[in-house]
């Protein structure tokens, strides 16, 4: 099984302004990158992912890629904020009146072009090509031997409240640390060597970089890192140590449930998680 990881630009752009760039990764058994770098618009995706999949296949994109939900938030996103709040990790809500939908759009061509959606009621996927919708956060915090017990770390967002000035150095310093201890994982099971492929090789050996525009290309490759770490790792763990965010009281035959394949401690399991909780931002 081959293993891709999308961090998506949820919005499509447009002819007067083009979609933000997308992270991608492509992740051998081996621990392995075969391919790392960055897409801008679902075409280019799409050409990505044609170029980098095998027969057996499975893709992991940071987006919603199943929205049925007419208004409020997906059961999802919901879930993700009662399980994780502890961490600092929720989700945004999105329904169909949401105007970025570049991950279903993304799923639909994927299908149409002979792929299957997998919610992940019947485990991790054997063979076929294959997606399913991750979040990077609950990875972080929901694998144990990356050690983050208290909380997320804070490379996305530090405070609201904080100046920006303060914030940076928080931020940067966060970001660095996360790829120190993902480079770790080159002796776990499963194994991904960032020294293998130049570009995340660049994530070890360089520091986070000062002007916003480059961090953020740095954060985006960063977490399809994570995403396709992540299919790497709900193929080898299962639901031992992998949750379904999203699941609820449906009907057996439910064709498609918008669900988020998410690692998680047993503290973050239902039967230790509270109602509800305050809604923080993806």
């Amino acid at each position: 099984m081959r293993y891709l990881g999308i961090d998506l630009a949820w919005g499509e752009g447009s002819q007067f302004k083009p979609a933000n760039r997308s992270g991608v990764v492509a992740l051998e058994p081996s621990g392995a990158i075969g391919d790392a770098g960055w897409t801008i618009g679902l075409d280019e995706t799409l050409d990505w992912i044609h170029t980098h999949s095998a027969d057996n296949t499975l893709l992991l994109v940071d987006a919603p890629l199943v929205i049925t939900n007419a208004t409020g938030a997906r059961i999802a996103d919901r879930q993700t904020g009662q399980r994780y709040w502890r961490w600092w990790v929720s989700a945004n809500s999105v329904n169909m009146t949401s105007p970025r939908r570049a991950g279903v759009h993304l799923r639909e061509r994927l299908e149409a072009a002979g792929w299957r959606y997998s919610d992940g009621r019947k485990g991790p996927p054997r063979r076929g090509r294959v997606l399913s919708e991750c979040y990077p956060y609950t990875t972080i915090v929901g694998v144990p031997e990356l050690g983050y017990i208290e909380k997320r770390p804070a490379y996305k967002r530090v405070s609201k409240r904080m100046p920006a000035a303060q914030a940076w150095p928080i931020r940067t310093a966060a970001c660095d640390e996360l790829i120190r201890r993902i480079a770790g994982l080159a002796q776990f099971y499963p194994p991904i060597d960032l020294t293998s492929h130049p570009e995340t090789n660049r994530l070890v050996t360089e520091p986070s970089p000062p002007r916003p525009r480059d961090y953020k290309l740095r954060e985006d490759l960063l977490d399809a890192v994570i995403c396709a770490w992540t299919a790497a790792y709900w193929h080898r763990h299962g639901l031992e140590r992998t949750q379904l965010l999203g699941l609820s009281d449906v009907p057996a035959d439910t064709a498609q449930l918008a669900t988020i394949i998410a690692p998680a401690r047993s503290e973050q399991r239902p039967e230790r998680s509270p109602a509800s909780v305050p809604r923080r931002h993806r």
